[in-house]
């Protein structure tokens, strides 16, 4: 490994008010690829809204602790700890619950990255559960009869958007590798709130409010998110779903390969194949060869630390370790969390991650990427071209070394995932990172057997080509479409040292960055790296988190050259410190999410 360190300063209290005001995401349902620069697409408007931000503290332990976006879940997970369970036992009771929920955001329909380490053979792995385009796709698969690309959620809703799903098969594979407790125990809790119910919270309640229009498409999903008398669900009410619970019980009693196998892959194919305004491609055989894949983690060294992740399909690990690369070339400790330069030089960095990130990753099985991303030497030169107080005024992908150069062009995808992050750490020191997702909100709108499936395919570009140049994220049979998602695991002294992730479209790469410096080079607490306002640059915008003290910072960075948008700015992250025999976790306060642990 690497053994670069992070260094840290004085903590900043930048307090997140009690209310945050609602954006719409109207403005993307008629936008096409085509119609703005493609790196200007992705997430103009977040995945998902603040509904309510609540105050949190950091949560101590001594043995084992878990993070994740719901109570209830995160106690199921808690529970398998707390009777000797290992990480991945916990993983399966936290992912189940989840996905009944909390279904906007992850389920049995999606997929899944997850980032682990091994602590009795001391090994760092990833696992890639990501969906995978079906084999009978063909290029224009996201393009009218005229050959340009759909309009985003005419390729979203129906069966069209579906990929195979993989975080069953990401369970499964890690229970069996990593697993203690009996399988069938471990669906318990999940099957006992489908069954009974479970009262449906205020996230989930305005989620489906919000996009009542979309959900109220196909009848299996209406009955399901809509009264009688087709209301939405409202906050409070108790929510059974038996379909779900079924397909639960058939998992526990016949493992995981009844999902790929069985009577739940043929009604998921009859059901994508029977949506008759907007079919899908998924066939049996495509659940027959779904594989999950062991990676190489990404490496990326910082101060005196390493920052670990997830390598393509995934742009987290990448793009994070280019960003700081980047910053590693100024001395940030010094400068703050109040200073505007700190944030000239985090915003410059991300926006250079970034256009290197929309040419050159995507599926690296399928497409050849430069192996020089995260050379020394390049980042070098990339920091080069920040000039203190002063924003860039045209940022294009660099030159990283590769062995032989392949000319790509832009990519032209929009990413508007809905996700959750779920951080666990056992009693033997096992910790896994996970990014989950069902991509947009709900996914494709299209249920089965109780639950969504997923639109993972709109992550790939709508386009194939620009210019007669290739784009390295398009679609193609089998392949898998470029994520943002980046969990992550940083390492000191070649030991973890903290866990973390969050939601958000490609704004996570930008959560994530921000939680790590504030940490790591500002002595910020977990809690407090957390719940920081969230400042974000991808492509020039500066994004500054509305009804929080970031918005201070617009006339500075206007007077700098940057447009800036105060705006929401929903993360979902969760940490857990890890080391000096404690372990210190912290949920966002944007979201529903808590630590549990002793």
């Amino acid at each position: 490994m690497f053994r670069k360190c992070w260094l840290t300063l004085t903590t900043l209290s930048l307090a997140v008010t009690s209310s945050l005001a609602f954006a719409t995401n109207s403005s993307v349902s008629d936008m096409t690829t085509a119609e703005v620069k493609g790196a200007d697409v992705a997430d103009s408007v977040a995945p998902e809204l603040t509904t309510k931000v609540t105050g949190k503290e950091s949560v101590v332990a001594n043995q084992y602790m878990v993070a994740a976006a719901n109570p209830l879940a995160v106690e199921a997970g808690y529970k398998v700890l707390a009777s000797g369970g290992s990480a991945a036992d916990a993983l399966v009771a936290v992912q189940t619950v989840l996905g009944l929920v909390e279904p906007q955001s992850s389920g049995l329909g999606g997929g899944a990255f997850l980032v682990y380490f091994d602590a009795e053979n001391d090994l760092l792995t990833t696992y890639d559960g990501r969906e995978t385009a079906p084999l009978a796709v063909r290029p224009e698969l996201f393009l009218d009869k005229n050959g340009k690309p759909l309009k985003f959620f005419d390729a979203v809703v129906g069966g069209r958007s579906i990929g195979t799903p993989g975080t069953v098969k990401l369970l499964a594979d890690m229970h069996q590798k990593y697993g203690t407790k009996a399988w069938e125990s471990l669906f318990e809790p999940a099957i006992n709130y489908a069954n009974n119910g479970f009262t449906v919270s205020q996230r989930l309640a305005s989620s489906i409010e919000r996009d009542k229009e979309r959900l109220s498409r196909y009848p299996e999903t209406q009955s399901y998110f809509f009264t009688p008398d087709g209301q939405p669900i409202k906050q409070g009410s108790q929510l059974v779903n038996k379909a779900y619970a079924q397909t639960l019980n058939i998992l526990a009693k016949e493992g995981g390969e009844a999902f790929y196998t069985g009577k739940i892959a043929q009604d998921i194919v009859a059901k994508i194949h029977g949506v008759s305004d907007n079919p899908g491609y998924l066939e049996l055989e495509d659940f027959a060869t779904y594989k999950v894949v062991q990676r190489e983690p990404v490496c990326a060294p910082y101060r005196q630390y390493d920052v670990c992740g997830m390598g393509p399909p995934s742009s987290g690990a990448l793009t994070i370790g280019q960003i700081l690369g980047i910053v590693s070339h100024f001395d940030l400790k010094t400068l703050g969390p109040n200073n505007p330069m700190s944030w000239q030089i985090i915003g410059d960095a991300s926006r250079l991650a970034f256009a290197d990130r929309g040419r050159y990753i995507a599926d690296s099985d399928y497409v050849p990427m430069p192996h020089g991303l995260l050379d020394e030497n390049y980042l070098a030169q990339r920091a080069a071209l920040i000039e203190k107080g002063k924003a860039l005024t045209e940022v294009t992908p660099g030159n990283p070394p590769w062995d032989v150069p392949v000319a790509y062009a832009d990519d032209q995808s929009i990413e508007l995932p809905s996700t959750t992050h779920i951080v666990i750490v056992d009693k033997q020191g096992n910790v896994i990172s996970m990014t989950s997702t069902i991509e947009n909100g709900f996914g494709s709108r299209v249920m089965s057997n109780g639950f969504l499936l997923n639109n993972e395919l709109t992550d790939f570009s709508f386009a194939t080509h620009k210019n007669g140049y290739p784009i390295a994220n398009r679609v193609e049979p089998g392949k898998r479409p470029r994520s943002s998602m980046a969990p992550t695991i940083v390492f000191k002294d070649d030991k973890p040292y903290l866990a973390i992730g969050s939601p958000g479209g490609s704004r996570i790469i930008g959560y994530v960055a921000q939680s790590l410096i504030a940490h790591l080079d500002w002595r910020m607490d977990i809690q407090d790296a957390i719940s920081m306002p969230r400042m974000v640059n991808r492509f020039g915008t500066y994004d500054l988190e509305q009804g929080t003290e970031a918005a201070s910072f617009k006339p500075v960075l206007e007077k700098m050259g940057y447009q800036v948008e105060v705006r929401d700015l929903n993360s979902g992250l969760h940490g857990v410190l890890i080391g000096n025999g404690e372990l210190v976790g912290g949920a966002d306060p944007r979201r529903e999410g808590v630590v549990l642990g002793d």
